[in-house]
């Protein structure tokens, strides 16, 4: 596979064997757009990209466009419940069959065009005009099926069709999840953001608490912003957990719980928060009473859509006073918080004056980020980040 379109001699550092000897990756990893594309090409075209919810297509009928990089795919739930993936193309001019972001409810897939009509398994059912014609048969047109994914609650495609298993690319964090049953919550508020930063930016913020002190005040009120450790990980991803203090719940403004407690999960883990990244652009943060994730979409270099969500057991809907402003409020100011970093770093990352930077131990987890984003570029294809691996205390 073609190598990324950044000088490898920038690169080498980033590699480095040790954090103290790594730095971080050069400029042009977050402000070039032919980097951008061999990104949206290499690490979201031929990966397993999370495109929202299960949930988002309840009903038999539920129908759905979505858009990779310069693929489309449509997601529709059949009339069996089944949810199918199919590329996002009609079989007679290549029309979309949808457009793209747009949702319906319809008993069969309708192309706009010449109203081809295929069943919601694909089949085709209706090629009006094509009866008279000698050597037509229906049954050798069904759409193409598009390599779609459900992983506990939420929907996954690969673009491409080629990526490596789903349970090879989730690894052991599927183990660590299970406990909190995200597939049974239900989504309570969803906001959407759009952050003039690059997507790396974002993810990499999200992997440090070293910038907690300076800018997030409200969430050093409620978890010790030196506590917890990394995870061992099998699979594409990186993340660890913090600790709440002895008087918070959960992360809320005041450290209480408007909700109630996430049913199967043990003494330690009612006390900890669990923030974990699935490559390319998943972010879970797992609390004792509800889960949170940022779903991040790029647009372009310094463009980045985010989907934060907040999903709660469905225990919580027995509260006549549920709301999930508690857990909304305290993230979307704390959100706001980091997208006015992000952007600033952005816009410092295009200074002459930037020159790759080092690492200090509490970001060990942005480290071994930037290093499976920097082997993807020198490999064409990305793989599992190196291990984590906790320094000694006098060296911390």
């Amino acid at each position: 596979m073609p190598t990324a379109p950044i000088a490898h001699e920038l690169l080498r550092p980033v590699l480095a064997p040790s954090l103290g000897e790594a730095r971080t990756l050069p400029s042009e990893a977050y402000t070039s757009q032919a980097v951008f594309d061999w990104e949206t090409d290499h690490l979201f075209e031929r990966s397993w990209v999370c495109v929202g919810r299960a949930d988002d297509l309840a009903d038999p009928g539920d129908q759905r466009a979505y858009r990779i990089g310069t693929e489309g795919i449509l997601v529709a739930r059949g009339h069996d419940g089944e949810l199918r993936g199919f590329y996002n193309t009609c079989r007679h001019r290549g029309h979309e069959l949808l457009e793209p972001g747009a949702s319906r409810n319809l008993r069969a897939i309708k192309c706009p065009y010449h109203a081809w009509v295929y069943q919601l398994d694909g089949s085709l059912g209706a090629a009006p005009r094509f009866g008279e014609l000698d050597g037509f048969d229906r049954a050798d047109y069904p759409l193409v099926d598009a390599p779609m994914h459900q992983w506990r609650g939420w929907i996954f495609l690969n673009p491409d069709g080629d990526a490596p298993s789903f349970g090879d690319h989730v690894g052991n964090l599927d183990e660590l999840i299970a406990p909190w049953e995200t597939e049974r919550l239900f989504v309570a508020e969803s906001h959407e953001y759009e952050v003039a930063a690059n997507w790396k930016t974002i993810t990499e913020n999200y992997h440090e608490c070293y910038h907690c002190p300076s800018i997030h005040p409200a969430l050093c009120d409620v978890t010790p912003v030196d506590s917890g450790a990394n995870f061992a990980h099998d699979g594409l991803w990186v993340g660890g957990n913090m600790e709440l203090k002895d008087f918070a719940q959960t992360m809320s403004m005041t450290g209480e719980s408007a909700g109630v407690p996430i049913r199967g999960l043990d003494a330690r883990q009612r006390r900890e928060v669990f923030y974990f990244g699935l490559f390319p652009n998943l972010l879970l943060s797992l609390h004792p009473d509800y889960v949170m994730t940022h779903r991040i979409e790029p647009l372009a270099p310094g463009r980045t859509k985010i989907e934060c969500q907040w999903l709660f057991p469905p225990e919580a809907n027995e509260r006549p006073d549920f709301s999930p402003a508690y857990a909304s409020e305290f993230w979307d100011m704390t959100n706001r918080e980091d997208w006015r970093a992000c952007e600033s770093v952005y816009r410092g990352l295009q200074s002459e004056g930037f020159h790759q930077g080092p690492f200090a131990w509490s970001e060990d987890e942005v480290h071994i980020f930037m290093s499976m984003v920097a082997q993807a570029y020198v490999d064409g294809s990305v793989s599992k980040p190196p291990q984590v691996h906790e320094p000694d205390s006098a060296d911390a």
